[in-house]
This record gives structure tokens, C-alpha cells and sequence, in this order.
């Protein structure tokens, strides 16, 4: 019988050793082929205890048994499924198409995996190490998941398509020779993407990918010291939540539920730059409890993001920058120790429609949070803080917002325009306060009222025939009133020093008239 008619039969091949042999029938029975030793040490697949030829079989067998396998028994599905095993050579799979179903748990593969545009239904390597995955442009009907698995040379995913879930649980990947850990640029998830307990040693590549349902990084801990960036995902696109947040350790529900009591509690750690820009997020994206260690030329950058909800209650960075230029955000959760300080949060063009803080946040520290954002004055953070807390109700703290704002103009203006400046400061608040100028006018008037007084009856101005009785009172509101003519003003004549006073009398009118003018044109403009 040739060998191609005895692999057609379903016969062991004559040059297969004893563990390939053993994995052939199990392959063919669809049962798990399970070569541990019941020793937790030795059987670990990331330690160095060896694991001799009686655990070993070739890349060539297991590729032959996935591309053109015998047929299952009678009344069986044929698939592979390996515990304790390792795997010599380099097992390659590009561009073929594997029907049968492959779980690896707890494997040893000695070279790296490649499966560049191979199609797959399910692949399962859980707990297994791996000098390097190779897959761009994998394609599978189901689920890729890799949990608890070690990629020594990290994994390159860059144009996959995974039908359903995609699944890094307790995976700990490390740098190629790029610097990357995960490249997963252009990726495409047809459901979740958890990735939840995660350690990245490199930088974590999600450039242009899209997931279905929801991206999980709870508890993951992404570092990469040779580098700018620990994740670099623009033009991200997740239909619903980008999560990162803390997770349990040890739970076995690690995804969004609460952790049972004495669980220990991981929070997402990124050390290095992250960035986000142009992302596209149906739901959220959560930095609840997130801790971001930056270096002074690191950014957390969410240029042009667009979200319902950003939840910015992780840490705030102790260095480094905050960057949301451009970002479109309809609820802006937020803590006030979230944010960086002065010179270190950027975000002309940032647009947001409700504020919900979280724990006390008063208007003078969110004065302070707008002004950390504006090195140089500029007038957008005001006007969107005093527009969103007047659709709030608040419309005291939005006049006060516009009245920081135009203190803080006021610094760039040159010495006459400042001095005017302060002028309308002091008296109507640049016209956010108008009650203020009706206690300027009553003290004026009244001062006046008992300098003339005072001073006794002046003499009547020449050539007035009809002149009004003499009232320091009536004289008085005449000057201080700009437009309005009481008939006083003209008909008596002021001579030597009490000149200077109504003359004084009459500037400060104009002074306080032109001001209340200008206030009561803003809050026209405003309304």
C-alpha cells in the first residue's frame, strides 16, 4: 500500500515516532493528546526543565495532520488538541486553509509559529510559549485566543481578521526587532478584544484596527523604555467601550464584574506614550484608576477622538502631557487630581456638552484647570466652559468664567488697553456685574451731593434767564449722567477748584456709562 493510500485509510505513517504516533490517533478520534507529567514544575511550559524526545514531535507532522490529515473515525470530528507537548522546528502554515478544529494548552513550540494568510475556523493556544507568532493577514471564522501564553519575540497580527473574539488574557508578549510588541495595525475583531492582565515589553501597535463590540485592557500593564509610545492606536475604531481600567487578579470573571472580596485589584499601568488620535468610540473609553508614567517628551494624546462618554478619573501624570486637541466629547467625567498641571494639558478645539465630576471639583479649580490648558490666552476653553455650564443652569459660575476670561486677555493687551481694562474691571466687572455700577453712581452722587454743598451756591451761568433753583443734589446726577440733561449742569457756572471736580464728575459718568454700555452689549451677544 503506497503512502498516500495508507494516509487516505487513516494508517500510521512508518517514520512517525511514538508521540507523533500517539498524536495522529488522537487527532483522528478528536480526544486531547496529553503528554504531562502531573508535575507542576516540569510540565511548566515557560521554566527550564527540558522536555525530551517521549513530549516532542515535529512542526512537519502537526502541519500535516492540520492541512491534509486522515479521516476521523467513524462516528468522530477529527481535530487537534495537545497538552504538555512540544513542538520542534518551525511550524508554518502560510496561506493554507485548516478545517479542523486546534487547541495547544500548555505547549512548548522551540521556533516560531507562522501563519501568515492562513484561513482557520478556531485556534486556541493557551498557556503556551512561543518565540514568535506570525500571522498578518490571518483569518479565522471564530476565536484566536492566546491567554496566558509568552510570545519571546512578540506577534505580528497586522491586517488579521478574527470572526469573533480575540482573547490576550495574561499574556506576556515581548519586543521583535522593531521595538513592537503587538503589531496589530489594520486589525479587524469582529466582537471583543480582551486583553485584560496583559504585560507588553515593547510597543503595542493597533494602528487603523477595528473591534466589533468592546477593547478590554483591564489591569494590563504596557511599558516600553525604548521607546516614545507603549500603545500606539490612531484611527482606532471599537463600537463601543475602550476599558482601561483595573481588573482582579485571580478572578475568574475578569471582564466588568465585580471582583469577589480579598480578590487583588490590578490596575492598568502604562509606562510611555499612548495615543489615541482620530479613534472612533461607540460607547466610552474608561481611564478609571489608570496610572500613566510619562517621561517629559511623552503624550497621552486623544487628538480629534470622538466619544459619547470619557471617563478621565485615572492618576494624574506626574510629567509628560495631556493632549485633546480637537477631541469631541458629549459627557466629560472627570476627577480634578486627574488632570496635569500648568504647561501640561492642551486641548484647543476640545469640545465637550455636560461636565460630570466626580468628587468635589469648585469653579476656582476648574478656573485653574482651563488656564493649565492655555500657556498663551485664548479665549475657546472659557467660552465652551461658560457655554456648557449655562445649558447646566449655572449662570453665575458662567459669568464668572467669562470674567476670568477677560482678566486673562486683559495681560496681552498693551499698557493703555490694559489700563481700560482694569478700569472696567473695577467698576462693572466688564459688565458681568452691572449692579456694581449703581453703587459706583450712588457713591459718586453722593460725594458730589456734599461737595457742592459745601462749596455754597456757584454763580448763575451769563445769559441764562430761567435758571432752575439751586440744588447740589439735582447738580450733581446732572454731571454723572452723560446723556440725560437735567437743566442743572448748564445753568450754573463752577469757578477755580470745584472745576476740576465736575470735571472729574463728568469723566467717571462717561467712564461708567461707556462701561455699563459695553457690559449690556456682551450679555446681548451671549443671549
Amino acid at each position: 500500500m503506497t503512502e498516500g493510500a495508507a494516509l487516505r485509510a487513516g494508517d500510521v505513517p512508518d517514520d512517525l515516532t511514538a508521540a507523533e504516533a500517539g498524536m495522529w490517533q488522537a487527532f483522528r478520534n478528536g480526544t486531547v493528546y496529553d503528554l504531562t507529567s502531573g508535575d507542576a514544575v516540569v510540565d511548566d511550559p515557560h521554566g527550564g526543565h527540558p522536555w525530551g524526545p517521549e513530549r516532542t514531535v515535529r512542526a512537519r507532522i502537526v502541519c500535516w495532520l492540520l492541512l491534509d490529515g486522515p479521516p476521523a473515525l467513524a462516528g468522530r470530528v477529527s481535530s487537534l488538541k495537545l497538552s504538555g507537548v512540544r513542538i520542534s522546528d518551525t511550524m508554518d502554515l502560510s496561506g493554507g486553509t485548516v478545517v479542523p478544529y486546534v487547541e495547544l494548552t500548555g505547549c512548548r513550540f522551540e521556533r516560531e509559529v507562522r501563519l501568515p494568510e492562513a484561513r482557520f475556523s478556531t485556534v486556541r493556544l493557551v498557556n503556551c510559549s512561543v518565540p514568535r507568532l506570525e500571522a498578518a493577514r490571518v483569518h479565522t471564522e471564530g476565536d484566536l485566543h492566546l491567554p496566558r501564553s509568552r510570545f519571546l519575540g512578540g506577534m505580528r497580527l497586522t491586517d488579521a481578521h478574527i470572526g469573533t473574539d480575540l482573547l490576550l488574557n495574561q499574556a506576556i508578549v515581548y519586543r521583535d526587532r522593531s521595538g513592537r510588541s503587538i503589531a496589530g495595525d489594520g486589525m479587524t475583531v469582529g466582537q471583543d478584544l480582551q486583553a485584560e492582565l496583559l504585560e507588553s515589553h515593547g510597543e503595542m501597535s493597533l494602528r487603523g484596527a477595528t473591534v466589533g463590540v468592546s477593547l478590554s485592557l483591564r489591569g494590563a500593564r504596557l511599558r516600553n523604555p525604548y521607546g516614545r509610545l507603549a500603545l500606539n492606536a490612531p484611527q482606532l475604531t471599537v463600537e463601543r467601550t475602550l476599558y482601561l481600567t483595573p481588573a482582579g487578579v485571580g478572578s475568574l470573571q475578569l471582564s466588568g464584574r465585580t471582583p469577589a472580596q480579598g480578590t487583588r485589584i490590578q490596575r492598568f499601568e502604562c509606562q510611555g506614550g499612548l495615543r489615541l488620535d482620530d479613534g472612533r468610540f461607540g460607547d466610552a473609553v474608561d481611564f478609571d484608576g489608570a496610572r500613566l508614567v510619562l517621561d517629559d517628551d511623552q503624550e497621552l494624546s486623544l487628538r480629534r477622538v470622538q466619544v459619547p462618554e470619557l471617563r478621565f478619573l485615572g492618576d494624574g501624570p506626574q510629567r509628560g502631557k495631556v493632549v485633546l486637541s480637537g477631541a469631541r466629547v458629549v459627557n466629560l467625567v472627570d476627577r480634578a487630581s486627574s488632570w496635569p498641571g500648568p504647561g501640561r494639558l492642551h486641548m484647543p478645539g476640545f469640545t465637550y456638552e455636560n461636565l460630570v465630576p466626580q468628587g468635589p471639583f469648585p469653579l476656582a479649580e476648574r478656573l485653574e484647570w482651563v488656564a493649565a490648558a492655555t500657556a498663551e490666552y485664548n479665549p475657546d476653553p472659557y467660552e465652551r466652559l461658560a457655554s456648557v455650564l449655562r445649558a447646566g443652569g449655572e449662570d453665575e459660575d458662567a459669568r464668572e468664567v467669562l470674567l476670568a476670561k477677560q482678566r486673562r486677555r486683559r495681560e496681552t493687551l498693551p499698557p493703555a488697553a490694559k489700563f481700560w481694562g482694569y478700569a472696567q474691571d473695577w467698576t462693572v466687572a466688564y459688565g458681568y456685574r452691572p449692579g456694581r455700577a449703581a453703587v459706583w453712581m450712588a457713591v459718586l452722587w453722593a460725594a458730589g451731593s456734599l461737595a457742592f454743598a459745601y462749596a455754597g451756591r456757584p454763580e448763575a451761568a451769563g445769559g441764562s434767564a430761567a435758571k432752575p433753583p439751586w440744588n447740589p443734589a439735582l447738580f450733581a446726577l446732572d454731571l454723572l449722567l452723560p446723556v440725560i440733561d437735567l437743566g442743572h449742569a448748564g445753568g450754573w457756572q463752577l469757578r477755580g477748584g470745584w472745576q476740576w471736580l465736575g470735571a472729574a464728575m463728568i469723566l467717571l459718568g462717561w467712564v461708567l456709562a461707556t462701561t455699563v454700555a459695553a457690559g449690556a452689549t456682551r450679555l446681548l451677544s451671549r443671549n
